[in-house]
């Protein structure tokens, strides 16, 4: 779903915490006009807010449906989700900072293919040549289990709330500040910079 929903997103025109890590520092570099250090944070922090308000809204949606109304067990795929945010919380934890640089580094490698696809629909004109640009390097990630910071603002509260036994610290010391950050340096380091 998440590569549909990528597409989606870019072609509506819409942000991505992670596409405006690569391309937002750029504007900083070329000194646009208005464009500030202080304007750069202040976008990341609205989309930031506005990306993880949306995958709460859509992680409590799917939990909703999932149980009926929370009136029944979720099933298979309750439990799946729960171990998933488990083992990608404390799973990490295990590792001390080893873990938190592992996830850090999936943070970096994952906006290094989700930037290429972001990049690549930019230079397309038409919608049929942005989905094609976009698809191979979301998939990529995806398939290769790297950490985007936006899929995690979804799944870990959709875990959380299917029963996943870890905290809303472990989610954010153990996941999503890592992710996030590597998401940034990876974006603009091995794509934004590079390309400017």
């Amino acid at each position: 779903l998440f590569p549909v929903g990528f597409m989606m997103l870019y072609l509506m025109k819409f942000d991505l915490l992670t596409g405006v890590f690569t391309l937002v520092p750029l504007a900083v570099l070329d000194k646009r006009t208005g464009v500030t250090p202080g304007e750069m944070l202040r976008n990341w922090g609205l989309v930031f807010v506005g990306n993880f308000a949306g995958a709460l809204m859509t992680a409590f949606f799917a939990s909703f449906i999932l149980t009926y109304g929370y009136n029944t067990d979720g099933g298979a795929l309750a439990a799946k989700v729960s171990t998933i945010g488990e083992s990608r919380t404390l799973g990490y934890q295990e590792h001390g900072a080893s873990g938190w640089f592992t996830i850090f580094i999936r943070g970096m490698l994952c906006n290094w293919m989700v930037s290429m696809g972001v990049v690549g629909a930019m230079i397309s004109t038409s919608a049929t040549g942005k989905m094609a640009a976009m698809w191979m390097p979301v998939m990529l990630f995806f398939f290769m289990g790297f950490e985007h910071s936006i899929v995690n603002m979804f799944l870990f509260p959709f875990s959380m709330i299917m029963g996943g036994e870890f905290t809303v610290v472990d989610y954010f010391v153990w996941n999503e500040i890592p992710t996030a950050l590597g998401n940034l340096v990876g974006g603009f380091l091995l794509v934004g910079l590079p390309i400017y």
